[in-house]
């Protein structure tokens, strides 16, 4: 499933890049569609950070993204990075004491606050005294009041951004003004940037959403749905591994990136991923190939005293097998941007190990290559009579994980 997030850039004085704002787009047309603004937040997040990465859409700087105020009261964001977020406060976001206190403790730990479309009202004066950037549209205010909104503001550490700029003479005045920061057509109308996306199934949202409510929270039941979907996996394994973290190592479990994250934020993480997903589902017979095969070859590995203890690998092996349909990329290239053990990704794209020995016979016995067959069972030192008992087992075990 392709994804899309238009990319707008934020320049200096010098008209140098120094950030982006990053837009929800639905498709490849290059402009808003109405869509409950709480969704195209959570759209945009997840696409940038999850899907497109967000090292591949600001190259290090910092993204510009819209929050309504039901997403600034549930601190569902706070999973991302304040190194690589400036929260926008939307000019329809009324300063309850709530949403201000929700805002100031975003500003304690360190995220750049800014205030949208901003027109002045003594009301927002909770948010000017935290804000660390005012944009100010120039399309729709008035040249006098564009100079007017700097001398009123009391907070003298607050910077200006000029959006909506379309002329040199504009950006010339807002030089003149004292604004720092400049965005419109101007310079650059926003450019949309795509991805794929790997659906999650339906009956995983129950189970988490389930999980996620419950007053004694277990880590290791999040751990197993997370483990058994090949979409969180992937994109938990891929978030937590993304240069925002600074790791110095990969991570290769999904135990561990759910240890480096924490409760709370893995928490807000799975909200923040079930919430925007769509209700239409895609590649439904890839996800029950991909789960038969980790069920499988999980079941194989307890009848193997070499691999008796490779039973969550082999699993994983199958689960990922077909990730090239999802993403619609080779598969060699999608493994590389993850952290998979190297004898998983090596069995994966073909080469010879103990692994994709495992792998062979998996995809013999679906295609029906007995013979084949019988050359992996003896090589592994198998009882063949019991695979097609195993084999069923596994259809099962994945029909009912998709009916729940």
């Amino acid at each position: 499933m392709e994804v899309f997030v238009a990319r707008q850039p934020i320049f200096d004085c010098n008209q140098n890049v120094v950030s982006y704002e990053l837009l929800f787009r639905h498709g490849k047309v290059n402009n808003y569609e109405a869509v409950d603004g709480d969704v195209a937040t959570l759209d945009v997040i997840t696409n940038s950070f999850v899907c497109i990465g967000i090292d591949n859409l600001t190259g290090g700087k910092k993204a510009f993204i819209n929050f309504t105020d039901n997403l600034l009261k549930s601190n569902i964001f706070r999973v991302l990075p304040k190194e690589y977020l400036a929260v926008e406060i939307l000019e329809t976001v009324e300063p309850t004491e709530e949403v201000v206190s929700a805002c100031r403790e975003l500003k304690s730990l360190g995220y750049t606050m800014v205030l949208d479309d901003f027109v002045f009202s003594p009301k927002f004066q909770p948010f000017i005294e935290i804000a660390d950037i005012i944009k100010v549209d120039f399309l729709s205010t008035p040249s006098y009041e564009r100079e007017r909104l700097i001398s009123r503001i009391s907070n003298k550490k607050v910077k200006f951004l000029a959006e909506k700029v379309e002329t040199r003479e504009e950006f010339e005045q807002a030089v003149a003004l004292g604004y720092s920061y400049f965005q419109g057509y101007f310079f650059s109308k926003p450019v949309i940037m795509t991805g794929n996306d790997i659906p999650i199934q339906k009956f995983q949202y129950l189970k988490v959403l389930e999980e996620l409510n419950k007053y004694n929270l277990s880590f290791e039941n999040i751990e197993e749905i997370i483990k058994r979907d090949v979409s969180l996996s992937y994109k938990l394994l891929r978030y937590i591994n993304s240069s925002s973290f600074g790791l110095k190592s990969k991570v290769h479990s999904i135990r561990q990136a759910l240890a480096l994250i924490g409760k709370d934020e893995v928490v807000r993480w799975l909200t923040m991923i079930i919430f925007r997903e769509s209700a239409e589902d895609r590649n439904a017979e890839a996800l029950t190939t991909c789960i038969v095969r980790g069920r499988f070859g999980e079941i194989i590995c307890a009848m193997s005293e070499e691999f008796k203890n490779k039973a969550s690998d082999v699993f994983f092996m199958g689960m990922f097998s077909m990730i090239d349909v999802f993403i619609n990329k080779p598969i060699d290239e999608i493994l590389g941007e993850l952290p998979v053990d190297s004898d998983i990704k090596d069995a994966l794209i073909g080469k010879k190990n103990k692994f994709r020995d495992i792998y062979e016979l998996i995809l013999c016995y679906e295609k029906g290559l007995w013979e084949r067959l019988s050359y992996y069972t003896n090589k592994l030192k198998l009882d063949e009579r019991k695979l097609p008992e195993i084999y069923l087992d596994s259809l099962n075990w994945s029909k009912e994980l998709l009916s729940e």
